[in-house]
């Protein structure tokens, strides 16, 4: 296995977009990858979400931003909402770079407590991690602050990552 330098981002879509949304500010995703490639010199940047027919458009923009999707099945309930949880397919794909690959620096963009097993691999593996959480530090789960892994809330730098207040934002909004 040749060990390799580069940073590789996991993005749960759903998380990110609640996380943002929930906080009252919409998310620039083009900024947001760039932003990526700036500060953490990410070189790939896998954006997980739920595949939903009528938000073509949304996935073709989100690929001409830099971002590879992963797509996973999703399933409406009686109520017409839509859940397509990622979580699983995240992991597997991460754990797979990390022994295939032998990645050394890794991005988790996430506040769920479900990435722990995850967090605690990379660290046991002496893989550089970092968590880049959608919500609040106070929302982040208590699970991911055990971990020790430095932790940076998104809202924090929402004037950086977000739309400014007179700029109409574009449908960006990510499904389930």
């Amino acid at each position: 296995m040749k060990i390799k330098n580069e940073t590789i981002c996991y993005i749960d879509g759903a998380n990110l977009y609640k996380g943002i949304t929930s906080l009252g500010w919409e998310l620039n995703y083009q900024v947001f990858r760039r932003w990526l490639d700036q500060k953490y010199a990410a070189t790939k940047v896998y954006l997980f979400i739920g595949m939903i027919s009528a938000h073509a458009d949304l996935y073709t923009t989100l690929q001409r931003c830099g971002f590879t999707l992963i797509f996973k099945e999703v399933i409406f309930y009686e109520d017409g909402k839509a859940k397509g949880n990622c979580d699983a397919d995240l992991i597997v794909r991460a754990a797979r770079d990390l022994y295939e690959s032998g990645v050394r620096s890794v991005i988790l963009v996430s506040s769920d407590g479900d990435y722990v097993p995850l967090i605690k691999l990379w660290r046991e593996k002496n893989t550089r991690c970092i968590v880049l959480s959608p919500s609040k530090i106070k929302n982040c789960s208590i699970l991911i602050k055990r971990t020790g892994v430095p932790i940076v809330c998104l809202d924090e730098i929402k004037k950086k990552l977000g739309y400014s207040k007179n700029k109409k934002a574009p449908d960006t909004g990510v499904p389930a």
